[in-house]
């Protein structure tokens, strides 16, 4: 891990900590996101009994150095991720993968941030640089993934990051 953020608002962007603590069930403690049901704001407002898939938001630093020789200077926490990982294919990992963060915490990806227009008011231009599209046309979402806590603990920037994959059939990671 390079960094962990968290923040008690519901602003854009996270600010990067010495440290946060996973809560099982929960989430980041004292970050806008916690609960077992949804946080997001555009989800609340559509059903507020919907179970939270995105209590903790994950993202590759390899996207932040793809993004400064784009010109976009984003840092950590930026895109309010709460866990800034290096060395691992976070969109590449299937559903139900489990990672372990650090000694103690364990998170399940439940699936893929689904970047909305809000990231264009924070750098504009930016929206166009993690949503993009396939030979299809398909959009290709590289906004990081979003997991759910099974074992809490504190995480560290320096911790590692142990992958568990799931058993196969393996099913890809679709937006949550």
């Amino acid at each position: 891990m390079t960094a962990v953020s968290s923040g008690a608002g519901h602003a854009f962007s996270k600010p990067s900590r010495d440290r946060i603590r996973l809560l099982a069930g929960l989430g980041v403690e004292g970050d806008a996101h916690l609960g077992t049901t949804v946080q997001h704001r555009s989800r609340v407002a559509r059903d507020p009994s919907q179970p939270n898939l995105r209590q903790v938001h994950l993202l590759h630093a390899e996207l932040h150095a793809e993004l400064r020789e784009a010109g976009f200077d984003v840092p950590p926490g930026g895109m309010g991720e709460n866990v800034t990982t290096r060395g691992v294919d976070l969109l590449a990992l299937p559903a139900g993968t489990r990672l372990r963060l650090g000694a103690d915490a364990v998170v399940e990806v439940t699936g893929l941030r689904n970047p909305c227009p809000q990231i264009d008011g924070y750098r504009p231009g930016l929206l166009r640089a993690v949503l993009g599209r396939d030979e299809r046309g398909r959009p290709v979402r590289r906004a990081g993934v979003m997991a759910v806590v099974l074992a809490g603990g504190e995480v560290r920037p320096g911790d590692p990051v142990a992958v568990e994959l799931p058993p196969e059939p393996h099913r890809p990671l679709a937006p949550v």
